[in-house]
């Protein structure tokens, strides 16, 4: 009743563990010589919803300003840091960013992010960057049981420019392969020339899993070759996330992209315990073509909410009380700034409502203080 659906109080261990993952990631970035940016919370709608980002606007919290353009509370980093850099000198190539996005296709409409972009790049130097950053920044937050998985845009797009299928067909069998129906593939190619593809893109649907997908796939596609350079490319990853030791690698090459704006490889991290998604990402150089540039961008964002929920709960210090009047005030204080490492709360008096595990009174003798435990 007194808050917008999907908007939340929060208190507690949540908001400290969050607190300390964008505190490690702040340090983790900076020690790999990213460069921190921060976009406006309010952004012109059409950031995003032009013809290359080409989000949808019915998900945005949005409203018309008065020249009647449409604003929103920014949805996306990536595209609106492309929008932010696109000026910037090129020597500026590694970029980091904390902060929050707003849709309502979300579980609550405010989600807390932290990542990073990696533009005028090298291809493979980019994608390894962005991926053993990641597995940097979870191995600080004590979180080491999680995987690692690989897609490609190219992969589904390829196979279709290898038949006679309408704009439309293709963006149906998009929703179709995102979402995993099978009935609707057959629906969508049924009397139709491309009938053929329905069994290629049913069992693509279920390749999914560990390396020797790519072995497979590999004899399946020995006569396309953009389709075996792409097989490459994952496989190439696949050896750098090895030998840097992350826990465990998966494939999956019938994964279609969910932001139109990617354009090759794409990335996402799983917790084992729940199967929940801690980061996503890929590659989208076509998002730099709106502002005339041909160039290389990939990076990934991680979700802060998720990785505060599997944090190890860091103890707290005891929770310690010092009893004072006004003459002996000064003196706990200073006693506070001397120990940071103790929880101290000042009081004048307690009441049984509040509990600590350890209460003092600081008692003024002549000229000098103690410090009295109850």
């Amino acid at each position: 009743m007194f808050l917008p659906e999907g908007s939340q109080d929060e208190t507690g261990n949540l908001i400290s563990n969050r607190l300390t993952a964008l505190e490690i990631f702040r340090r983790i970035t900076n020690s790999r010589n990213f460069r921190p940016i921060s976009t406006p919370v309010v952004e012109y709608a059409s950031t995003f919803t032009n013809d290359v980002a080409g989000m949808d606007l019915q998900w945005m919290l949005k409203w018309f300003n008065s020249d009647g353009e449409i604003e929103v509370l920014r949805p996306d980093w990536t595209a609106a840091i492309a929008r932010a850099i696109a000026s910037q000198h090129p020597s500026e190539r590694k970029w980091t960013y904390q902060g929050s996005v707003f849709r309502m296709d979300k579980h609550g409409t405010e989600n807390r992010q932290a990542g990073i972009e990696i533009v005028h790049e090298e291809r493979f130097l980019g994608e390894s960057e962005s991926l053993l950053t990641a597995a940097a920044y979870l191995n600080e937050l004590n979180i080491s049981n999680y995987v690692i998985e690989l897609s490609h845009t190219g992969i589904f797009e390829g196979i279709l420019t290898l038949y006679p299928l309408n704009d439309e067909q293709k963006r149906q069998l998009h929703d179709a392969m995102y979402e995993k129906q099978e009935d609707y593939v057959k629906e969508i190619l049924k009397n139709t020339n491309a009938e053929s593809l329905i069994q290629p893109l049913i069992e693509l649907m279920d390749a999914y899993g560990s390396r020797e997908i790519i072995d497979e796939y590999k004899q399946r596609w020995q006569d396309t070759p953009s389709l075996l350079e792409i097989l490459d490319q994952i496989e190439e990853l696949i050896r750098l996330l090895e030998q840097a030791k992350v826990p465990e690698v998966i494939i999956d090459l019938g994964r279609v992209k969910n932001l139109p704006y990617y354009d090759g490889i794409m990335f996402r991290g799983f917790l084992v315990e729940d199967g929940s998604t801690c980061f996503s990402g890929g590659r989208y150089d076509r998002l730099y073509k709106q502002f005339e540039l041909q160039t290389s961008a990939v990076g990934l964002a991680f979700d802060v909410d998720v990785l505060a929920k599997h944090m190890p709960v860091i103890q707290p210090s005891e929770k310690l009380c010092f009893i004072v009047d006004s003459t002996t005030h000064a003196y706990a204080e200073q006693y506070r700034i001397e120990h940071p490492d103790l929880r101290i709360d000042i009081r004048y008096s307690v009441d049984s409502e509040l509990v600590y595990d350890r209460i003092y009174h600081v008692i003024k003798d002549r000229e000098t203080y103690k410090v009295v435990e109850r």
